[in-house]
């Protein structure tokens, strides 16, 4: 991220882990899909599960992401100290939920390769108006300076190695929908009475 103090770089990492909480919830309700529905301002979103390092318990973090030639990266924009980040290291076994489907994977770190700087180019484009917010235009940046304001950026190749379905997956809370529908139609003709 551009070059900030401490005190702003942690009150950043705070809104990010309150909206974080708000996005995982409308994936678990199913809304995944309305979550990435307006790209150019939200950026494409997916979840990202991942091993805690040190509980060994499955933690969903949503991240921004792009499929650049039919493979999936993602990036930290906070750099090494992200818990997500520091927790795939440890254990690289994934899983995505994907607007399109779950699946499982690799994840694995793109570092000082010719392909680093193209790659997040493009993850920043795909993060919507998030990168032009935090003051890094990945359109008109020129390659020198992007690579400057980003060089502790994390770019991530994720490996797809199997499919996956089950009940703990995006929209394990979809069941919500129905029961609130029906609660619904019961208040509304009972004020018709």
């Amino acid at each position: 991220m551009p070059s900030t103090t401490p005190e702003i770089e942690q009150s950043l990492r705070q809104v990010f882990k309150y909206f974080n909480k708000f996005m995982l919830l409308m994936w678990r309700l199913g809304l995944g899909s309305w979550v990435n529905g307006w790209p150019s301002v939200g950026g494409r979103i997916m979840v990202l599960v991942h091993t805690g390092r040190k509980s060994g318990r499955h933690r969903q973090t949503p991240v921004n992401y792009a499929i650049v030639d039919g493979e999936l990266y993602c990036t930290s924009g906070f750099g090494g100290i992200s818990d997500w980040y520091r927790n795939i290291r440890a254990t690289p076994n994934v899983e995505v939920w994907l607007p399109e489907g779950w699946w499982q994977g690799v994840a694995e770190e793109i570092e000082n390769s010719e392909q680093r700087l193209p790659l997040l180019r493009q993850l920043l484009m795909s993060s919507g108006a998030v990168a032009q917010g935090l003051g890094v235009d990945p359109i008109k940046t020129n390659d020198a300076d992007l690579d400057a304001i980003t060089c502790d950026y994390k770019v991530i190749h994720i490996r797809r190695t199997a499919a996956r379905t089950g009940p703990d997956g995006p929209g394990d809370l979809a069941w919500i929908w129905p029961l609130a529908t029906f609660v619904l139609l019961l208040l509304a003709m009972r004020r018709k009475k």
